[in-house]
């Protein structure tokens, strides 16, 4: 499979047999006849492109990616992924929605990119960004804020999205967009943290003098 526009039809496909019968990962990438890198991650990526965390799966669906992206980085031929994700069956509804946002990408990116900026997508430079930025995708997606944190899957999500949207396309405008993405997630988390940090100070400062309200 060369060209991403044909995961239209095959995702459709996949949709309507999820109607009757549950479709696991491992299924959809067998009928999708993935063996590419970027075609993999675009897959893997969209379920967790959420705006609020979706758990314990964001874990291994980040790491998986992040393990690709050094597969990617050490040249493998093919990518390997672990059983653990293979096995997680999504629902029609989500298939459904996996489909829909497939075909807003590829429609977008048809009419938004061109070629450009090669160097970043040249191949050897090209797999080391796209090979990092999964990696640093992947592993930011990996952080478990146990629903807390709304967006802390899409914004890495959005940097691994547009990593192989570079790829496909051969811009190396989303190279930096994608770029851009890691940056701003690993800010957005920062302040996070930090504001968790504070609060907990402040709150740990008065602590003594809530309690001997309370106890009067």
């Amino acid at each position: 499979m060369n060209d991403y526009q044909n995961l239209i039809p095959i995702l459709k496909k996949i949709e309507k047999l999820s109607e009757s019968n549950p479709i696991s990962i491992k299924k959809a990438l067998l009928e999708l006849d993935l063996f590419g890198f970027s075609l993999i991650a675009l897959i893997l990526v969209l379920p967790f492109m959420q705006p609020f965390p979706v758990g314990p799966l964001s874990v291994i669906g980040g790491l998986t990616i992040a393990a690709l992206g050094i597969q990617m980085l050490k040249r493998k031929p093919f990518p390997v992924l672990p059983e653990r994700l293979l096995i997680i069956t999504p629902s029609n509804k989500s298939w459904k929605w996996i489909t829909k946002v497939c075909i807003f990408i590829i429609y977008w990116s048809k009419k938004m990119t061109r070629s450009r900026l090669l160097w970043f997508v040249s191949s050897e430079t090209g797999i080391r960004f796209e090979g990092g930025i999964f990696i640093l995708g992947g592993l930011l997606m990996a952080i478990p804020f146990a629903m807390i944190l709304p967006l802390n899957n899409f914004f890495p999500g959005l940097a691994i999205l547009f990593a192989t949207i570079a790829q496909f396309e051969k811009d190396g405008l989303c190279i930096l967009l994608a770029i851009f993405w890691i940056i701003f997630s690993i800010v957005y988390f920062s302040l996070f943290l930090y504001g968790l940090y504070y609060l907990g100070g402040e709150g740990i400062q008065y602590l003594p003098e809530w309690i001997l309200q309370i106890t009067q």
